[in-house]
């Protein structure tokens, strides 16, 4: 599993950002993040599936910038972002680099349908429940996204009492206050998996409504 050399390896590719600081050092990506990601996708995966009684598939995100619009040419991320799936919109989130260790839940984009039943919900009954499971998560500590439009869509009015949740076009959740240590070792994935429930109530939330 992960381990303080992993970090160091991002902390050295971070401060070494090109490609042929990261041939030479290929063998410990290899052997500090790309190994233990698999590891702990394989063992994570299985822990979220049996709880859920589905399938959970897990998605290392690639190591490669995509620099086609962006100013910043580095070729590398340093960082290590992983999402498990069980399907539908939603997904949990696992990322760190050195210093941050984020646990997250939701879906970075809902697609045109989904956004359409986001906002039917929000303004029906169930909307006052998805508030409440929100309003819970922030009172634990937890990190809500920002939501994406400066007003309320039409034809929702602007003075609606979930205006802000309206807004949104993508929602997640996160959680920044777990040490770095929680990913260290061989009990990584049963420390993550009992972490990620927290999230359970967002997650019933959205299985059922979108």
């Amino acid at each position: 599993m992960f381990s303080p050399e992993t970090l160091q390896f991002l902390t050295d590719l971070k401060a070494n950002n090109d490609r042929d600081w990261f041939t030479a050092n290929r063998a410990r990506y290899e052997a500090h993040v790309l190994a233990p990601s698999r590891s702990f996708i394989a063992e994570l995966s299985d822990r979220l599936g049996a709880a859920l009684g589905r399938p959970v598939e897990g998605r290392l995100y690639r190591l490669n910038r995509d620099l086609r619009f962006s100013k910043d040419k580095t070729p590398y991320n340093a960082h290590v972002h992983i999402g498990f799936a069980e399907g539908g919109p939603a997904i949990w989130m696992v990322g760190f680099e050195p210093g941050r260790l984020s646990l997250g839940y939701g879906a970075f984009a809902f697609p045109p349908a989904v956004l359409t039943r986001w906002r039917t919900a929000v303004v029906g009954p169930s909307g006052e429940g998805v508030a409440e499971v929100l309003e819970g998560l922030a009172d634990q500590g937890l990190r809500l996204s920002e939501p994406e439009l400066k007003r309320v869509p039409a034809p929702y009015p602007a003075d609606h009492p979930r205006a802000t949740l309206l807004r949104h076009k993508s929602l997640s959740v996160w959680e920044d206050q777990l040490p770095m240590e929680s990913v260290y070792g061989a009990p990584a994935a049963e420390r993550i998996a009992k972490a990620l429930t927290v999230f359970a109530p967002l997650r019933d939330w959205m299985t059922t409504r979108l």
